[in-house]
């Protein structure tokens, strides 16, 4: 469980990087999850875009991604999603 000024710190850190994936209509499935999942131990902190024809709120599907991938969800602004999890081989981010 993140603190609110990891929290705020992490989002500081997201403001500089792009969204790597977007989900849209065929919503959270097996592929999407290890894909957030392998990107989430490659960068620790990923951003995500829910498109418009996606069947759940951002929110939603923050939470769902979260639980499905045991991280946390930093914020949802929008319809960009951010997410964190400690890297077990590729630690980057100091908290």
């Amino acid at each position: 469980m993140l603190t609110s000024k990891q929290r705020a710190y992490l989002r500081g850190l997201a403001n500089g990087i792009p969204a790597i994936m977007q989900i849209g209509k065929g919503g959270i499935g097996e592929n999407l999850i290890k894909t957030v999942s392998d990107a989430l131990e490659a960068r620790e902190l990923i951003k995500l875009t829910a498109l418009e024809n996606s069947m759940e709120s951002p929110k939603e599907i923050a939470n769902a991604l979260a639980d499905a991938t045991d991280a946390d969800v930093v914020g949802v602004v929008g319809r960009k999603i951010i997410l964190y999890r400690e890297s077990v081989n590729n630690k980057k981010i100091e908290l």
